[in-house]
């Protein structure tokens, strides 16, 4: 039966629901692989971040642990939700891209003009045949797709290659400790099978409300890129319960998922640049206080966020050989000596054998 008591969840305890399902609470004891599955993919903009968000999450985190599955095509990076890279499942790869695939066709409006005269289906079909050949790089799809179309924006060329087809980096790009440049290729020629059928929106819900929720409708669309997912909701609402935050939207949840206590401590974290945590809801109070809104970003850079208390409370860096920590706010000498023992153990899983100072920067203003 639908649920009809419409409870107030204040800041804190959607803070603290989030943080639970985000695997943030405390460090969790599972697979790398199970908990990219869990977080329904990692963003990646950059090589390192998705190894520095399960360094927050998972109990005894190796980097290899991310780096070896992602060698052996467990995982992968891809465009996906919002049009960024995420680090998936091959699984969730194989799926989860043809369900934002409507989003990616609709991304090529805004590049129509320098697409004038190209066909689509051609392009795709010979971008495909050239990167199954062997792996391209952005410049060579470019080039080789000029040759077919000299009178096209190159740019918007490349643009059409990736929004129509499932994209995938190969190694050893994404590889922790080494390099590559961005080489790609089809998600079913680098896994070795086909694609699948996207899956109904109503299971990709309840995946988003256990790794995300409570959450509205709006914070869902904010997260796939999507829109006209309302539909969805009200169908999964007799099987979900619901909530008001203090703005008064709806929530949605699952049943039995956890919602702690606003007061169950929340210990500090060091999250990489691009975390999904600050980038998944429509409203992000929940971990984002007003106060600082904005301040994790500078045109389109993003900097490395420190969490005190569950809540976003300044930014961090490495450079030589210091873990400079730059908070928003005055912390106490408790707080400090919290995240220092936090920044201590990061960097014992992320930079064994390397020693570091831990400084405290001028407080951002």
């Amino acid at each position: 039966m639908a649920n009809t008591q419409r409870s107030v969840l204040g800041t804190r305890a959607l803070n603290r629901a989030t943080l639970d399902r985000q695997l943030l609470l405390r460090p969790a004891r599972m697979s790398a692989v199970a908990a990219v599955e869990h977080l329904v993919g990692l963003q990646a903009q950059n090589v390192k971040p998705p190894y520095y968000a399960l360094a927050a999450r998972l109990d005894g985190f190796d980097p290899e642990a991310l780096a070896k599955p992602m060698a052996d095509r467990e995982v992968v990076r891809i465009v996906t939700m919002r049009s960024t890279i995420h680090t998936h499942t091959a699984d969730d790869c194989l799926t989860l891209r043809p369900l934002v695939q409507p989003a990616r066709d609709r991304e090529l409006v805004q590049f129509r003009k320098g697409l004038a005269g190209v066909d689509l289906d051609r392009l795709a079909a010979l971008a495909r045949d050239l990167v199954e050949a062997g792996p391209r790089t952005m410049k060579q799809l470019r080039e080789a797709l000029l040759q077919e179309w000299p009178d096209a924006d190159p740019q918007a060329l490349a643009v059409a290659a990736r929004c129509r087809l499932p994209l995938v980096q190969v190694t050893p790009r994404g590889l922790w400790g080494r390099s590559g440049q961005v080489s790609l290729t089809t998600a079913e020629h680098w896994l070795g099978r086909p694609a699948q059928p996207a899956p109904a929106p109503d299971a990709v819900v309840l995946r988003y409300l256990a790794a995300f929720g409570p959450a509205s409708v709006k914070d869902m669309q904010t997260w796939a890129g999507l829109t006209r997912l309302r539909d969805a909701f009200e169908r999964l609402r007799p099987r979900l319960v619901t909530f008001q935050d203090e703005g008064g939207a709806e929530l949605f949840d699952l049943p039995d998922a956890p919602r702690p206590d606003p007061d169950t401590p929340a210990p500090p974290r060091f999250l990489p640049e691009f975390d999904n945590l600050l980038l998944s809801h429509a409203d992000r109070t929940r971990v984002v206080p007003q106060e600082h809104r904005g301040r994790s970003w500078q045109g389109n850079i993003a900097y490395p966020t420190l969490l005190v208390d569950g809540f976003l409370a300044g930014l961090w860096r490495l450079e030589d050989d210091a873990l400079v920590i730059e908070p928003f706010d005055r912390l106490t000498r408790d707080r400090r000596d919290e995240v220092t023992a936090e920044g201590e153990r990061m960097l014992r899983v992320m930079h064994p054998g390397t020693s570091y100072d831990i400084g405290f920067g001028t407080v951002r203003r």
